[in-house]
């Protein structure tokens, strides 16, 4: 998984960090094949917004989410996929130039809340991009 975000919202100075991004790309890349395919769809819509007070979140989105008609009158098979095509969490955050890690305090799917998500990340002008850490099993 790759995510890519551009334009800072905010400026920050020299704290080239803070701010919210908006999303570019949401990305997955087999790495024995080198195959990527894009997550949500070419046009996914997303934020990530890192504070100076140490906090963090994230609301991503596919391309072509479904639409109810009546937020009354869903089903459940409309919840489901209204769920399935989201990203959101938010927490606290560490940074120590090359990787951050997120502290989840809530989150969409309820599995990463109370957890540690690491990501490397490159902050490059304008743009940022986040990877998952890659971790050896034994």
């Amino acid at each position: 998984m790759r995510l890519h975000f551009w334009h800072r919202l905010t400026l920050g100075g020299d704290e080239e960090l803070y701010g919210t991004w908006h999303l570019v790309s949401y990305t997955r890349t087999v790495v024995a094949t080198g195959e990527t395919t894009d997550i949500f769809g070419k046009a996914a819509r997303g934020f990530i917004n890192y504070g100076r007070d140490g906090r963090m979140m994230v609301l991503l989105v596919k391309d072509e989410r479904p639409k109810p008609a009546d937020l009354s009158k869903i089903t459940d098979q409309e919840r489901a996929d209204l769920f399935k095509t989201m990203v959101a969490y938010g927490g606290t955050y560490t940074f120590d130039g090359t990787t951050i890690t997120h502290h989840v305090d809530i989150s969409w799917n309820q599995i990463w809340t109370g957890t540690d998500q690491l990501r490397n990340i490159k902050l490059d002008g304008r743009t940022v991009t986040l990877a998952p850490i890659r971790r050896r099993v034994p």
